[in-house]
């Protein structure tokens, strides 16, 4: 084996290895998460995880770099969680163009003939997997279940979750049966459990957090200084967790406002 392929070897399947990109997503090791964001992007405009795509590419890199030991099947790079990915559909007469996007540099584009017939009146925008011009509180919870569902609930979720719920509903009354009041019975039944197995998870609380919420509002960055202050709070490490809460809403608010310039 060379000396550049016991590297390879070492830093795992990167970016730059199976895409043509640069900078700092170059070097990064294409981990689980970042495939499970693409993948649901993918799903979500055309149905079905086009075979050969983006994010094939990126389950099958990541699946070999987590045998590996490179990556957790929990990790989320980080330049994805700042920057974000996006999927855009382009609609032409006679021709669909789905280009795919992570941390704003292209890493695939598809072309694909319809019927005329089928040519929605409008292009589809999906942004970490969510249909919109911006990115609401509801939806940015739904990529944290995406991107950290696995983790199972604690005090630091419950807070931000409920920090979350209060800015989409713009009320202090946490509503029952709501997403802060399950995530916060969660939370304090998993502290009385040994086993992360019987706990419950982000995913049993997020997942269609959009439809969970009696309203909601496209996230800001007041939004996402709130959710994190409380992730922070109530997290004994002062940390928040990858691709999670208050994560998911920071990611949200920075392309929203990249959005707006």
């Amino acid at each position: 084996m060379s000396q550049e392929q016991a590297q390879k070897c070492e830093d795992g399947i990167r970016y730059d290895d199976v895409f043509d990109v640069s900078g700092e997503l170059a070097n990064q090791p294409i981990a689980p998460q970042d495939a499970a964001m693409m993948q649901s992007s993918e799903t979500t405009l055309v149905g079905h995880t086009l075979k050969g795509g983006s994010a094939a590419v990126m389950q099958s890199a990541a699946t070999r770099n987590e045998r590996a030991g490179v990556v957790g099947h929990k990790d989320l790079t980080d330049i994805v969680v700042d920057e974000g990915m996006t999927a855009v559909e382009t609609n032409l007469p006679g021709k669909r163009i789905l280009t795919e996007s992570v941390a704003g540099q292209v890493i695939g584009k598809y072309t694909d003939d319809v019927s005329t017939e089928k040519i929605p009146t409008a292009d589809v925008r999906v942004d970490n997997v969510i249909i919109d011009d911006k990115i609401t509180i509801g939806e940015a919870l739904e990529v944290s279940a995406l991107a950290a569902g696995e983790k199972p609930v604690d005090q630091s979720d419950a807070a931000a979750i409920q920090a979350a719920e209060v800015r989409a509903t713009h009320s202090n009354v946490i509503i029952p049966g709501g997403v802060a009041a399950m995530a916060q019975s969660a939370a304090n039944a998993n502290a009385r459990m040994d086993r992360n197995e019987d706990k419950t998870k982000l995913e049993d609380i997020l997942t269609d957090a959009n439809t969970k919420l009696p309203a909601d509002k496209p996230v800001t960055q007041q939004d996402a200084e709130g959710v994190m202050g409380a992730e922070l709070r109530n997290n004994p490490n002062l940390a928040t967790h990858p691709g999670g809460v208050a994560a998911s809403v920071v990611a949200a608010a920075r392309m929203n406002e990249r959005a707006s310039k």
